[in-house]
């Protein structure tokens, strides 16, 4: 699943081809919005602006309508020209807006809805998320109570949950208690608060540090917005994350590996820099 800075990344994209445009053309491969098409056509609105909140991208059309998505773990937005092939199939596209000078297409993109601004903030998931990191600003405080409330769950699932924080994906919960020194299956509310502070600290430096402008490819040249920044393509770039039974780069024993929760995400560790018990 894509970590909150590529979704970031993503949002700011189409915000930069699209906002301010006219849609020209609106298709989708989901009968329930095309339903609101039908009712509302999204074709003759104006593009108001994309954000990212947590792992969800918004764009906000001038008739009211809010397009959520989610990629979950298999779907990608792509930018084209128009005129220009796409990388993908039309029978994965599931999302397609057009402009007079761009086209974004939602492939295999598995959460497509329309909101309203009243659903966005009381009852959509988005409503639910916890204190987003990527936030332009961010509740620590908040952040580090709810993790502490989740009490005998294990830290790295904790952070997984973006009702508890939002934008922490499997690449950073690894790194970060890595870089932490806290072992994943720590008990959330056992980790010290200063260990907490800290680690939120470090997860919103290194996930704002991951969407500065320019370091990024350009639109022109990176068109999948799904793999932009995913730092687990890169073994130079991460401490343990993909690393199993490879060096640790600060002691040199093998990394460890393990599946956790009922999604079995990977969780990587060094047994001698994060032992159990660590954090408590």
């Amino acid at each position: 699943m894509p970590e909150g800075d590529t979704i970031y990344r993503s949002a700011r994209t189409l915000h930069k081809v699209l906002a301010g445009h006219v849609v020209t053309r609106f298709e989708t491969a989901y009968a329930h919005l095309d339903r609101v098409n039908v009712d509302t056509p999204i074709a003759g609105q104006t593009v108001e602006k994309c954000e990212a909140r947590g792992k969800h991208i918004l764009m906000f059309f001038s008739g009211g309508q809010i397009l959520r998505t989610h990629m979950r773990m298999n779907g990608s937005w792509h930018v084209y020209r128009p005129g220009e092939r796409w990388w993908r199939g039309p029978h994965a596209m599931r999302v397609c807006i057009e402009t007079a000078d761009w086209v974004a297409v939602a492939f295999d993109v598995p959460v497509a809805e329309f909101v309203t601004p009243k659903q966005l903030e009381t009852s959509d998931p988005v409503a639910q998320l916890g204190p987003d990191l990527l936030g332009q600003t961010f509740d620590r405080d908040e952040a580090v109570r709810r993790i502490v409330a989740s009490a005998a769950r294990p830290i790295a699932m904790t952070l997984l949950d973006q009702r508890i924080v939002a934008g922490i994906g499997n690449v950073y919960k690894s790194e970060v208690l890595f870089l932490s020194g806290v072992h994943p299956d720590t008990p959330s509310s056992a980790v010290p608060r200063a260990t907490l502070e800290s680690m939120m600290d470090l997860g919103r430096s290194l996930l704002r540090d991951n969407v500065i402008e320019g370091s990024s490819p350009s639109i022109q040249t990176y068109r999948n917005l799904r793999q932009l920044s995913s730092a687990s393509n890169h073994d130079d770039s991460v401490w343990v994350y993909g690393r199993r039974n490879k060096p640790c780069r600060k002691c040199g024993t093998p990394i460890e590996m393990k599946k956790m929760g009922l999604d079995a995400r990977s969780t990587y560790w060094c047994p001698n820099c994060q032992p159990i018990g660590s954090g408590a």
